[in-house]
């Protein structure tokens, strides 16, 4: 038999409209890319303040690359932590609020790593039904007895906690704002109740970072939370323009992650350049609040723009889902709007719940009012949206 069971599955996919394929980007990330040489308006980047190509970002790296070189050689506990390593968590964990900060070379590894040191058997890990794909394969991987509650259903969640007195340890871990509903979670309630039954509590605050809050903080900051998360994980690779992930908290917390966290312990360190590309990131929100007000009213021109076409819709942050329903519907206005120019993915399961694939639409602060305009034409144009359609599924 071998490996021929992989042409079945791979032909079960096709059929179900769930097979995947590569669109490859030449050149830079921004709201315009280039795929065979032809030019597509991208609405389907997490580059929400569009540093990805952002000039002091390229420079920050060329210059790390002169100084440091490109690979980091070995793993932190190893010779791999540089100085910028260093500088870069003191300059994170300043940024959150937080005593100390660890990073890591993803963040999918931030949250696994987290999530298998702080829980094992014996103890319980709860999290939302929505929670990215890194939670839920941490949560599994912990070995700890894991339990979801209904998305943002706070009270089934203080249900489980309340039949949780037999466990050694309890973590509730959530995302902050869910990478493909675009909601945010209820931050001030799940505080609450994971302080009443003595839960620590995790939150993820990837799509959050320099989106939401007055200095681009995140929804902690957003919620005037900081000091009251036990663990914070975060990313550089989505509106900071970098890549790579980090946990933020007290320095006890950092401590036992560098002895305990698997996945920041056995792999090679982030490449020094990559940390002075997140340096200037950082750096930039901080310097800029034109960049993050930019993106916010783009996501209030796109909402103000669906709101001619339902009665209601909920448009809480950059990240935007149209439901088209089947993997096979999704795919055909995606192909649509790829005929005309405009990039935007279908998301089919297992990503989202059956009967739930969506364009995931995300803005961008250097998307213009032409580019919203364009897009909100073009979904016409395609049959989409229609003034007849006074509701949709979000």
């Amino acid at each position: 038999m071998g490996i021929d069971f992989i042409l079945d599955e791979l032909d079960d996919l096709q059929n179900r409209s769930l097979l995947r394929e590569h669109k490859i980007i030449e050149g830079a990330q921004g709201p315009y890319v280039h795929i065979n040489g032809k030019s597509y308006l991208s609405f389907c980047s997490n580059n929400y303040l569009g540093l990805a190509n952002h000039p002091k970002i390229k420079q920050a790296s060329i210059d790390a690359i002169h100084q440091y070189g490109w690979g980091a050689g070995a793993s932190r506990l190893v010779s791999g932590t540089m100085t910028l390593h260093q500088e870069l968590e003191k300059k994170i964990a300043e940024f959150k609020g937080t005593e100390a900060a660890l990073l890591f070379p993803t963040g999918y590894m931030a949250n696994l790593g987290a999530l298998c040191a702080l829980v094992s058997r014996g103890d319980m890990v709860i999290g939302d039904k929505l929670n990215h794909a890194s939670i839920i394969d941490g949560c599994r991987l912990s070995g700890a007895t894991f339990r979801i509650y209904p998305h943002k259903d706070v009270s089934q969640l203080e249900s489980l906690l309340q039949r949780s007195s037999g466990y050694r340890r309890k973590l509730v871990i959530t995302d902050s704002v869910f990478s493909m509903d675009g909601d945010t979670a209820p931050i001030p309630e799940i505080v609450n109740i994971a302080r009443k039954y003595d839960a620590m509590l995790m939150v993820d605050d990837a799509h959050a970072t320099g989106v939401f809050g007055k200095q681009g903080k995140g929804l902690i900051e957003h919620y005037g939370l900081e000091g009251k998360i036990d663990v914070v994980m975060g990313s550089f690779s989505k509106a900071l323009g970098s890549v790579g992930g980090f946990i933020a908290g007290s320095k006890p917390l950092i401590d036992f992650l560098k002895n305990k966290a698997r996945p920041f312990i056995y792999t090679t360190a982030l490449p020094p350049a990559v940390c002075a590309a997140s340096l200037a990131g950082l750096a930039l929100i901080q310097e800029d609040a034109s960049l993050i007000d930019s993106l916010w009213r783009n996501i209030a021109s796109l909402k103000t723009r669906l709101l001619q076409f339902m009665r209601t819709i909920s448009v809480e942050s950059p990240i935007v889902p149209l439901i088209a329903g089947s993997a096979e519907d999704a795919v055909k206005v995606s192909s649509k709007l790829y005929e005309n120019g405009i990039l935007i993915p279908a998301i089919r399961p297992p990503t989202v719940p059956p009967g739930t694939s969506r364009l995931r639409i995300s803005l961008m602060a250097t998307h213009s009012e032409n580019d919203i305009n364009r897009l909100i034409e073009t979904l016409q144009h395609v049959g989409f949206l229609t003034h007849e359609r006074t509701t949709l599924r979000m």
